[in-house]
């Protein structure tokens, strides 16, 4: 159905790289998700009526919440996609993770009600009917949203959005919750044991799972998390394709929302190269990681020796060194300063978050291996955190 619409609805479906289009896409399957969970909320509200369960009824709700959320998802898509002005000058993708976190926080909500008024059953259990029309409104229920979750994870992937995947889960939630209600059902038909209650809690907890893992989703993107290792790879493998770079270091990634972000780096080139010819070779390297990447770009020149046979052969020892001593920690910057006395190793020094070692217990172990393999060279180290 999504397929069909998207053809009748979206203009150039096909081109996702394409703004407009990815913003298309997150409207119409946020108005489809409003239209499907307000019919499931009007089934089910009727089949709890019947029934007299609350595990149907509380479930009835948790579709309505879905709705509003599919409401809040709706908005941020249209609002995301605003053009930058004078007052947000990187655009207004981060509404999207907004929203995103928004229905978090309602699923949440609606779990934290939902675990109460199930165990309110649990100690003040009522009569159960059980019919063929409650039950058949489950079934529909349950097929409709495993259908909901594909779609959602489909085109969630497709346009690279957290906030069509926190969609997904909580489809995917909802269909196990209602079978869950479903069997609670059954049980009490077939052993007139009335579970209900309990089944309410269960439905609970996945719905709480799903707000939960919903909000982690959306929360990462702003907190600023690290960017994936494939997408360092492509920005690596595009910059180090020009012979003219021979290192990078100091990546930054800044995320301003799906299809939004900016890159910051160091290029190592050689320090006896024409500055202007370098200069260009940086600016093709910028324009083609905006073309490849849709990234903006910014790299900063960092000049090293590199026809200087002694400082590179130090270099190269003392980075072995350091890879086995410390394992997973690098080195770049890489300058010899000699003087009449004795001779600086000038460095910064990378230590991935997470290392069993603080920063000065770091700094203190280079120098040491510094001084035992070199009597009269002194470690200058300047040591930081990766953000890949």
């Amino acid at each position: 159905m999504i397929t069909l619409l998207s053809h009748i609805f979206i203009k150039n479906s096909s081109q996702l790289e394409d703004s407009g289009v990815r913003r298309a896409y997150g409207m119409l399957c946020s108005i489809v998700g409003i239209a499907l969970n307000v019919m499931l909320f009007a089934g089910k509200y009727l089949a709890g009526v019947i029934s007299g369960s609350i595990a149907i009824t509380a479930d009835a709700f948790n579709n309505l919440s879905d709705a509003g959320s599919s409401m809040i998802t709706l908005v941020g898509f249209k609002f995301s996609g605003m053009k930058a002005d004078k007052d947000h000058p990187f655009g207004h993708g981060r509404i999207e993770y907004l929203s995103g976190f928004g229905v978090s926080m309602i699923i949440i909500l609606m779990g934290i009600e939902l675990l109460k008024s199930s165990v309110l059953k649990i100690f003040s259990p009522e009569p159960v009917e059980t019919g063929l029309l409650p039950v058949m409104i489950l079934v529909a229920s349950i097929c409709v949203k495993l259908y909901m979750s594909f779609y959602n994870r489909s085109i969630g992937k497709k346009i690279d959005s957290e906030a069509m995947k926190a969609t997904a889960m909580d489809s995917l939630s909802d269909s196990v919750a209602t079978t869950a209600v479903l069997f609670s059902m059954g049980i009490n038909h077939v052993t007139g044991v009335n579970i209900d209650g309990w089944c309410g809690c269960i439905v609970a907890g996945f719905v709480l799972f799903a707000g939960y893992s919903a909000a982690k989703d959306t929360l990462d993107p702003l907190l600023g998390k690290p960017p994936t290792e494939e997408f360092v790879g492509e920005i690596k493998d595009i910059v180090m394709a020009h012979p003219e770079i021979i290192g990078i270091h100091d990546l930054i990634v800044h995320d301003y929302g799906p299809g939004r972000c900016m890159i910051s780096l160091h290029g190592e080139v050689p320090g006896n190269g024409d500055i202007f010819e370098l200069h260009d070779v940086i600016d093709v390297v910028e324009r083609e990681l905006k073309e490849k990447l849709g990234c903006e770009a910014v790299i900063h020149m960092d000049p090293i020796e590199a026809d200087n046979g002694k400082v590179m052969e130090i270099r190269e020892e003392l980075a072995g060194m350091i890879k086995e001593k410390f394992p997973g920690v690098s080195i770049h910057d890489f300058r010899m300063v000699q003087g009449p006395s004795h001779t600086n190793l000038i460095f910064d020094a990378v230590v991935p978050y997470g290392f069993g070692m603080n920063n000065e217990e770091v700094k203190n172990g280079i120098e040491s291996l510094v001084k035992q393999r070199w009597n009269n060279y002194f470690a200058v180290i300047q040591v930081e955190q990766s953000y890949v």
